[in-house]
C-alpha cells in the first residue's frame, strides 16, 4: 500500500511538531480556575479519544526514534477499531521513521499480484488460543501514575485499558514489596504469626494499587485478568531471616512455615476480593532462582524445582482447593525460560503437584541464550495440557544498556521480536513489567532502574509513550482473548518475522516485524478472501486485519 493512501500525516521528530491547536489549548488551560480545568479535562479526554484520529505529538530525545507526548487534555489514539467489510482490509503501521499505529485501508484483490514473497494463511493449522496482554502495577508504577493530575491519570489509564486505547487485559500485581517499591515490607511482618492474625494489606495496596485497579477495570470493556506474584515470604519464615539475599522457607514442604506461606496467598486473595478484585491466576513466586544467589540485592525467595513441586502438592494446591478461590490458576516457575525444560519436568511429572497446576510462567531475560524451540517448544510438546504464559519483560535491565532511553526503536524491536517468537512457540499471553516509571526508571529502592513503555514527567504533568508502547499495542489491541494462532507458509526465505491469528469472530490478524533496513514488498494470500498486496517499510511493525465473511 502506498504511503499516500495511508490516513494520518507523519510527524517531524522534534518538540516543534506539537500542533498549534493543542499548544493553544494547553496554555489556555493554565489561565482557567481549577474547577473549570477539571471539567474540561474529562470533557476533552472523552472528545479527543472518541475521535480516534489524534496524531502523535512527537518529541525527539536524541535516540533513534521519537516518543509521543500526552497530557491531561491530549493524547494520540487510534480509537476503537472496526474492520471494513468483506473485500477490504485494515492496516496499522508503526516505524522507526515515526509512524505510530498509522491506520490505512485497501482492497483485497481477486488475483495474485505475482509478488516474489507471498505469506499464505493456513487456517487449518490450529495452535494455541490467546489469553491476553498487559503489564504490572508495581508500587513504582502506581506512584508514577498518581503523581499526575487527575486528568492525566485518566488519560494514561485510558491509553492502556480502554477500547480507545490499546486494550490491555492482564495486570500483574506484586504481593507486597519488590525492588520497584520504596521500602521493604510484607503483609505479615509479626514474628511467629503462624495463624496470620496480623495479616494486613499495606497502604500501597489500599491507597494506590487497589483504587487504580478499580479504575482500570471500569475503563476496560471486559473483566481484567489479574495475576498475583510474591517476591518474598516474611523474614521470620525464612532461613536467612531477611527479605533479601539467599534464603528459602524454613523447614520442609508440609511443615508449618510452608503451610503458613500457602495461607498467606489465600489471605491476599481474600483481602483483594473485599474490594471486588478477583485474581485469574497466581504464580508460585517471582524468580525462585534469585533466592538461591548469595548476596542477592533485593526481595527473593529461593525454591528448587523439587521444593516447588512439593510445596504445591502438599501446601499451596490443597489450601487453594479448600479456599473460597478454588478456580484461581496456579502458574509455576515465573522465571527465565533458561530454566526450561528441566524445571517443568521436575514439577509437572509429579501427579500430586500437576493436578493443581494450570501453566508455566516465563520471563524474557536472557532469552537469547536459549532457543525458543528447545525450551518453550519442548515443554509444549511434552505437556500440552499446561499453557505457557510470559509474565515479565522490560528493556534497560542489562548492565550494558541500562535505564530509560526515550524514543529507542531498538527496544521496540526487541519487544516485538520476543512477543512474535513466544507466540510462535505456544505462549498464550505476554506481560510487560512496570506500567509506568519516572524519567530515571524508578522509583526503585535498590536503584535497579529500567525502562517502561510509559515514562512520566510529573513536573510537567505529561507522560511519554515509548516506541515499545506501540509494540505492545500491535498485539494487545488486535489479538482478543480466544484468538487462535494459525499457520503461515512463505513462498521464499524472508527477513520478515510474522504471526497470524483467527479471532473469535472469524476475522484474521497478521502481525509483521521488519527489523531489516530494507523495504520489503510482499502479498498475503487467504483462500477465503483473496490477495492483499502490501509493503513492509524498513524497521517497522505492521498489523493487517480483515474479515472473512
Amino acid at each position: 500500500m502506498r504511503s499516500s493512501e495511508r490516513s494520518g500525516r507523519r510527524k517531524r521528530w522534534n518538540g516543534s511538531s506539537v500542533n498549534v491547536e493543542v499548544t493553544a489549548r494547553y496554555k489556555m488551560a493554565l489561565l482557567l480556575p481549577s474547577s473549570v480545568i477539571l471539567a474540561l479535562v474529562f470533557l476533552q479526554a472523552e472528545v479527543t479519544l472518541s475521535t480516534g484520529s489524534n496524531e502523535c505529538v512527537a518529541r525527539n530525545f536524541g535516540h533513534d526514534s521519537v516518543v509521543c507526548e500526552c497530557n491531561a487534555t491530549y493524547c494520540d489514539s487510534v480509537g476503537p477499531v472496526t474492520l471494513p467489510p468483506l473485500g477490504q482490509y485494515s492496516s496499522y503501521l508503526t516505524s522507526r521513521a515515526g509512524s505510530r499505529l498509522e491506520a490505512g485501508r485497501g482492497l483485497v484483490q481477486v488475483n495474485s499480484t505475482g509478488a516474489g514473497l507471498r505469506l499464505t494463511i493456513v487456517p487449518y493449522q490450529k495452535y494455541q488460543k490467546i489469553r491476553g496482554f498487559g503489564g504490572a502495577l508495581t508500587d513504582a508504577a502506581a506512584i508514577n501514575i498518581l503523581s499526575l493530575s487527575a486528568g492525566a491519570q485518566d488519560q494514561l489509564l485510558r491509553q492502556y485499558f480502554s477500547p480507545e486505547g490499546i486494550g490491555y487485559s492482564v495486570v500483574r500485581v506484586p504481593m507486597a514489596s519488590c525492588d520497584f517499591s520504596t521500602r521493604l515490607y510484607t503483609y505479615a511482618d509479626t514474628p511467629g504469626d503462624y495463624n496470620l492474625d496480623n495479616f494486613t494489606l499495606a497502604p500501597e495496596d489500599v491507597n494506590m494499587k487497589i483504587p487504580l485497579l478499580q479504575r482500570a477495570q471500569a475503563l476496560s470493556s471486559r473483566p481484567l485478568s489479574l495475576l498475583a506474584s510474591a517476591w518474598s515470604a516474611p523474614a521470620w519464615m525464612k532461613t536467612n531471616g531477611a527479605l533479601i539475599g539467599k534464603g528459602s522457607l524454613k523447614g520442609q514442604p508440609g511443615g508449618k512455615e510452608h503451610k503458613t506461606w500457602a495461607q498467606y496467598y489465600i489471605r491476599f486473595l481474600e483481602e483483594y476480593a473485599k474490594y471486588n478484585l478477583t485474581f485469574w491466576a497466581l504464580t508460585t513466586g517471582n524468580e525462585p532462582s534469585a533466592g538461591q544467589i548469595t548476596n542477592y540485592s533485593f526481595q527473593a525467595l529461593g525454591f528448587t524445582p523439587e521444593e516447588q513441586r512439593d510445596w504445591v502438592a502438599l501446601d499451596l494446591g490443597p489450601a487453594l482447593h479448600a479456599s473460597s478461590h478454588p478456580r484461581t490458576h496456579v502458574l509455576i516457575l515465573d522465571d527465565n525460560r533458561l530454566l526450561l525444560p528441566h524445571w517443568a519436568k521436575v514439577v509437572l511429572n509429579d501427579v500430586h503437584a500437576g493436578r493443581f497446576i494450570h501453566g508455566v510462567a516465563v520471563h524474557w531475560y536472557m532469552d537469547t541464550l536459549v532457543p525458543a524451540e528447545i525450551s518453550l517448544g519442548v515443554i509444549h510438546h511434552l505437556y500440552p495440557e499446561y499453557y505457557l504464559f510470559a509474565t515479565e519483560a522490560c528493556s534497560g535491565w542489562s548492565p550494558l544498556d541500562r535505564g530509560v532511553k526515550l524514543g529507542s526503536w531498538d527496544r521496540a524491536e526487541q519487544y516485538a521480536h520476543d512477543i512474535i517468537e513466544d507466540l510462535n512457540h505456544y505462549v498464550v499471553g505476554w506481560t510487560d513489567w512496570n506500567l509506568a516509571l519516572d524519567q530515571t526508571g524508578g522509583p526503585n529502592w535498590v536503584k535497579n532502574f529500567v525502562d517502561s513503555p510509559v515514562i512520566v514527567d510529573a513536573q510537567r504533568d505529561v507522560f511519554y509513550k515509548q516506541p515499545n508502547f506501540y509494540s505492545m499495542a500491535h498485539f494487545s489491541k488486535f489479538l482478543w482473548e480466544g484468538s487462535r494462532r494459525v499457520g503461515v507458509s512463505t513462498s521464499q526465505e524472508t527477513e520478515l518475522e510474522h504471526s497470524a491469528f483467527v479471532r473469535p469472530d472469524g476475522s484474521v490478524v497478521l502481525i509483521i516485524l521488519n527489523r531489516s533496513s530494507s523495504v520489503i514488498q510482499f502479498e498475503v494470500g487467504d483462500l477465503a478472501v483473496g490477495y492483499i498486496s502490501s509493503t513492509s517499510p524498513a524497521r517497522s511493525l505492521l498489523t493487517l486485519a480483515w474479515n472473512t465473511h
